[in-house]
């Protein structure tokens, strides 16, 4: 897999070049930099005033990769952040490049830390109030979307679903203008799992949270018939049947079969279109926002540029009376000290470690381990273990207080920063996420993911310039800028004016391409029986 940030490189030139200008030393405990360009085996690098001297570069460094700035010797705890990422497995030279060959993980018992001390300067204040435009909910909620979704209650039915809500065109919504689309939320699952088992009960909390969410304005289920997921077992357990958002119904084998539930389901939709188009936007206070903050696709920028970047934003949302929720459990392993820390009690610290404790159980029992990570995309773009991704993580998070820990799909009902509980796959995260409440997904990304996310829009954040230029379609933001001096508070002021626009209506690019249907995934918890 080619390094997607290999786009800089120093000039050819046997004169010595300022080490500041291409490396980035996070703290001062820190041996290691990040190379800002691609460093050339050779290249003379000198350090001023730095303590190391002079340095030369033993072999060629991807941008975004670490560079050891001393010595280090084997066995030697090595430290980015100011925080442990690793131990030596060998001795290592000034100049050389720092990473998987050389580098093993690091004691994974809980410790106690200081926070993050990241390259961004303070967190920014509350400022002045602030407003978008959303729809208003009767439930006190706040849309950013206006859909009418067509639920499956099981995969036997999610090509009927697909079909019912594809019929509606553009070309005939054109005269409602207040609905988005109509959209299918469909899955793999819904049968062949135990009543009353974990993916049961996590998928009947995502289809609730969908069929309850305030950027869904009516709502459509449709299941096979004998499922083990019963649509009147769903609505009764989370009150669909008394919910204010108009409601219905199908059953494939009720009614006769395919064609004749197509009928049904369009007859529905078109019969609620007149009264969802009624909604209207109108200004609501920040307070109404509840972000979803995601990373996917990450590389040795994430943790320095976008992720820092979305916790300034998030700071301020939840500064104005918002939310953010944070998730991937298996992506803060290694850093969750730091968020325990900021905890509002003991009993919420206690949470996240129990749901940690949880999946070193989990992973064992199906032959893996919770630092399966990170990915072969991660690590070309130079994250080399878990930890040193998950510090990077947990930077979303911002500086706020831990308010809550949910577990998946659960309803978020504290404000400030919460956490829940999901797996480290974006989809079925962000799933969660939604189904829980958030309105906006934060998506950073430093290999260049392109999710999207219905009915909830997905802003796309670059950890780097040069993906961002070189997949501009399908890139909303580019944090790389603080690489080349961009002061990270103003472009936290520029994100934040960019979440407010997707949020009151402008469509995010995942939205111009049509993307984010397909991306809906309920956690799957193990084996199908």
């Amino acid at each position: 897999m080619t390094n997607q940030t290999i786009e800089l490189s120093l000039p050819s030139s046997n004169l010595p070049i300022p080490l500041d200008e291409v490396v980035i030393r996070l703290n001062q405990r820190d041996q290691i930099g990040l190379a800002k360009v691609n460093l050339h085996a050779g290249s003379q690098l000198v350090a001023g005033d730095r303590e190391m001297g002079a340095l030369t570069v033993r072999q060629f460094i991807p941008s975004g990769h670490k560079i050891a700035l001393c010595d280090i010797t084997t066995n030697d705890v090595v430290y980015r952040y100011g925080q442990k990422i690793g131990v030596a497995s060998r001795s290592i030279e000034a100049g050389e490049h720092v990473h998987s060959h050389n580098l093993k993980l690091p004691d994974l018992q809980p410790n106690d830390e200081a926070g993050i001390k990241q390259l961004v300067g303070k967190p920014a204040t509350k400022g002045a109030p602030r407003t978008f435009l959303g729809y208003a909910r009767s439930n006190g909620r706040v849309g950013t979307r206006n859909y009418i979704a067509v639920i499956s209650t099981a995969n036997c039915s999610a090509s009927v679903c697909a079909k019912i809500a594809h019929h509606f065109t553009k070309e005939r919504l054109s005269v409602f203008e207040n609905v988005d689309g109509v959209i299918a939320l469909t899955h793999n699952s819904g049968c062949s799992i135990r009543q009353g088992g974990p993916e049961y009960v996590w998928l009947q909390r995502v289809l609730a949270g969908m069929a309850h969410h305030s950027n869904v304005g009516a709502y459509l289920l449709v299941g096979l018939g004998c499922e083990v997921n019963q649509i009147a077992d769903l609505a009764q357990a989370y009150g669909l049947n008394s919910d204010s958002v108009p409601m219905f119904s199908l059953s494939i084998q009720d009614l006769g079969g395919i064609r004749r539930t197509m009928q049904a389901g369009i007859d529905a939709v078109e019969s609620v279109l007149p009264a969802v188009n009624e909604a209207r936007r109108t200004p609501r206070p920040l307070s109404g926002l509840n972000l979803a903050l995601q990373c996917g696709g990450s590389d040795g920028w994430s943790g320095v540029t976008a992720n820092p970047l979305v916790g300034l934003v998030a700071d301020e949302v939840i500064g104005q009376g918002g939310t953010a929720v944070l998730g991937e459990t298996p992506e803060i392993y290694g850093a969750e000290h730091l968020l325990t820390q900021r905890a509002v009690t003991p009993a919420v610290a206690e949470k996240l470690l129990e749901r940690v404790r949880w999946w070193e159980k989990h992973t064992r029992l199906f032959g893996t381990e919770i630092d399966n990570n990170p990915t072969p995309g991660n690590k070309a773009g130079g994250l080399t273990n878990i930890v040193e991704k998950a510090l990077g993580a947990v930077a979303k998070g911002g500086s706020t207080p831990l308010t809550a820990v949910y577990e998946y799909a659960e309803p978020v009902c504290e404000r400030g920063l919460t956490f829940m509980d999901s797996p480290g796959n974006d989809p079925a995260a962000v799933t969660g996420q939604v189904a829980g409440g958030c309105n906006l997904v934060l998506f950073t990304t430093g290999r260049g993911s392109v999710f999207g996310f219905k009915p909830s829009p997905s802003i796309k954040i670059a950890t780097n310039s040069a993906m961002y230029d070189h997949m501009i379609d399908d890139m909303d933001f580019d944090a790389g800028r603080v690489l080349v001096g961009s002061d990270m508070n103003e472009l936290a002021d520029s994100l934040l004016n960019l979440v407010i626009e997707v949020a009151s209506g402008e469509p995010s690019k995942s939205e111009v391409q049509d993307i984010g249907e397909l991306e809906f995934s309920p956690w799957h918890y193990g084996e199908t029986v």
